[in-house]
């Protein structure tokens, strides 16, 4: 009896931690936008350069000592994911630059959305009456939050909120083509595909470098460190101990932290539109979400 009474209390430990791991990697991933609106001597190409470079720099020996193929069977097709994400990587600077925290973020969290229509439309995966309300609600959402700002293709919120948006995509396609991999590569194989091509295509950004303030190449670095692998390795902690919809749900804490964070240390102000629209968008990406979690669960 008391065996099993120290095995539940262990499970129930390894559970907290795990629980624990993602709140705190959903804080970390809320802080992005008050990071990256620091560095204001670095262009976001730059930024994006160290934000690859360091999770590869620290992983790839990692990888390199496993017994492994490093490159695999699926080689292209990593490499197709790798220069989407770089892609995406820079809009998703170029978001938080030109927007605010607010903007961004709820624009970002429509990647769940992009997730289900990629596996509607390119994998014939069935879309049930529940999934079509919910696209349809962050589609609301999106007009919404973008009702209360003039439409210029100048204006720097549309800008910042379009490259949101096609950020988004692009994280969608890369977890799309990451997860079908994942059983053929390990975690830390992922994270370095994930980068490497990002180091090679920012490479022209860093002529900046040399003006740039010295703290900003510091926190640049940071930010590779803290985003690209503290993150990353807290998440998947989280990840292998709960249930796919429960680690769903603690992950948009982060959507509710960028918010605080641009709210109370760079003092940006939400309007109701931003409220309202990020609301339904933040809902229906969840309940997107768990229905897919739900389903990989059953499998």
């Amino acid at each position: 009896m008391s065996f099993v009474r120290g095995q539940s209390c262990i499970f129930r430990a390894m559970k907290n931690s795990a629980i624990l791991a993602l709140v705190l990697c959903a804080l970390l991933a809320g802080s992005n936008g008050v990071m990256i609106k620091q560095m204001t001597s670095l262009t976001p190409g730059a930024i994006a350069w160290f934000r690859a470079l360091v999770p590869l720099v620290i992983l790839l020996p990692i990888v390199l000592r496993s017994t492994r193929d490093f490159w695999g069977a699926s080689w292209k097709k990593m490499l197709l994911a790798s220069g989407v994400n770089a892609g995406r990587m820079y809009l998703f600077l170029i978001a938080f630059t030109f927007t605010s925290i607010g903007n961004a973020i709820v624009i970002f969290y429509l990647w769940p959305i992009f997730v289900n229509l990629i596996g509607s439309f390119f994998l014939k995966e069935k879309v049930s009456r529940k999934q079509v309300f919910l696209l349809l609600l962050a589609f609301s959402g999106l007009v919404l939050t973008y009702a209360d700002k003039s439409f210029s293709f100048g204006d720097r919120d549309f800008i910042g909120m379009l490259a949101a948006f096609f950020s988004a995509l692009g994280y969608a396609i890369t977890v799309v083509i990451f997860k079908s991999e994942s059983e053929n590569y390990e975690r830390n194989h992922i994270i370095v595909f994930q980068n490497l091509l990002g180091v090679l295509v920012f490479l022209p950004f860093l002529t900046v470098v040399p003006k740039a303030e010295i703290t900003h190449i510091g926190l640049a670095l940071f930010y590779g460190l803290i985003i690209g692998v503290v993150a990353f390795k807290l998440f998947f902690y989280g990840l292998n101990k709960l249930t796919a919809s429960l680690s769903a749900s603690l992950m948009y804490l982060e959507v509710a932290s960028a918010l605080c964070f641009g709210l109370f240390l760079l003092q940006e102000k939400l309007t109701f539109f931003t409220l309202c629209g990020g609301a339904m968008i933040v809902v229906s990406s969840f309940f997107i979400s768990q229905l897919k979690s739900e389903s990989i669960e059953l499998e």
